[in-house]
């Protein structure tokens, strides 16, 4: 039985060892690639990458993935076909759906910092729960905005830049503004 269990936590950490190096290889030298602007090249370098390697991205001829993209954990990052994520978005943990626009900078969160007790410093009070946005397919997200925790954002809707997503955002809307609220219904 020990032998059995040290195997096993070989294997693991051999495996996570592996998950680690993936994702330096990313930060590296696969996110410093130029712009697709530049040759379109690059961006099919980096798609390759996070549809085979990582396995993060569903394979589509039509995906787009910038340069300087933050992934905080690749086990917690699920992107769909036909999406166009653009440069420096901070991905922590999300589900991304099919046919949806990330603008430059948006920011997708799945946790944040505990600070209910006030006699204990916020920052050693430790992180909150982690909990995946969801974007739904045929969504469009403006540039720099925030999206928080456990928040889903639903089929075809769109997020005005500079928003902060801190509710569901519902189907076939226009949202906008800090936090986000309601604009418009898309007819």
């Amino acid at each position: 039985m020990g032998c059995y269990a040290l195997s096993f936590g070989r294997k693991f950490m051999m495996k996570n060892n592996i998950k680690k190096l993936k994702l330096i290889i990313y930060y590296m030298f696969i996110s410093q690639l130029p712009h697709s602007r530049y040759g379109i090249i690059f961006n099919t370098i980096r798609c390759w990458y996070l549809s085979d390697i990582l396995k993060i991205m569903k394979k589509d001829k039509n995906n787009y993935f910038e340069p300087n993209i933050y992934i905080g954990n690749a086990e917690k990052v699920h992107i769909g076909k036909h999406c166009h994520i653009n440069e420096n978005c901070f991905l922590q943990g999300v589900t991304i759906g099919d046919h949806v626009l990330l603008a430059p900078n948006v920011s997708i969160l799945n946790s944040g910092h505990e600070y209910a007790d006030k006699s204990v410093p916020i920052i050693l009070q430790g992180d909150t729960k982690e909990e995946n946005p969801r974007i739904e397919n045929n969504v469009w997200i403006g540039r720099n905005v925030v999206i928080m925790p456990n928040v889903t954002v639903e089929e075809g809707s769109i997020v005005g830049a500079g928003a902060v997503v801190t509710k569901d955002v519902k189907t076939f809307t226009v949202v906008g503004g800090v936090p986000a609220k309601l604009i418009k219904e898309r007819i």
